[in-house]
């Protein structure tokens, strides 16, 4: 006789709520995730970002959120532990996970964009390095200086305008 158990394992679906300032740094909010699921000793079968938009009501005081949206395989007996990780993370606000039973292994693959994740998190972090050069390069020292708009120029009127003007006119009027 064996006393080894099976560990019965399932595929799920997975969709992360993560907060703003968790978004603005992609790569990590990424490798955040994907340190959960091997925590929770389960593979990531496909992993997209499925949107960007506001909460219907705010959650820890955040009004918007991205949503991604996962497939993975794992230890039944894991999942609490993986929800129980994500209420802990200052990271990610909510997870929803349930049975993906229901789809084929070809349209779980479809959903995979990590590639375009990947992507993503090297040109957010691109974008946010050009940010913070611009604006270390504005040195300031003292007073916080307001700048103006700047004047449009004005037209520049000529003397000889101005004199050649009246004299048109007084030759009209003598003529008539």
């Amino acid at each position: 006789m064996s006393t080894e158990t099976e560990v019965r394992t399932g595929v799920y679906e997975g969709m992360f709520l993560a907060n703003q300032a968790a978004a603005a740094s992609f790569g990590d909010l990424i490798a955040h995730i994907n340190s959960l699921f091997e925590r929770a000793n389960a593979e990531v079968i496909s992993m997209k970002k499925w949107d960007e938009r506001r909460l219907a009501f705010e959650i820890d005081k955040q009004k918007r959120g991205v949503y991604i949206l996962t497939y993975f395989k794992c230890p039944t007996d894991m999942i609490g532990h993986l929800e129980r990780d994500v209420q802990i993370s200052d990271q990610l606000l909510r997870l929803l996970v349930t049975s993906a039973d229901h789809l084929t292994a070809e349209e779980i693959a479809s959903f995979d964009d990590r590639t375009g994740l990947e992507t993503e998190a090297k040109l957010r972090a691109q974008q946010g390095d050009a940010q913070e050069n611009a604006a270390s390069s504005k040195v300031r020292l003292g007073a916080v200086e307001t700048q103006a708009a700047p004047e449009a120029p004005a037209p520049e009127a000529t003397p000889e305008a101005a004199v050649e003007a009246p004299a048109e006119d007084a030759a009209e009027t003598t003529e008539s």
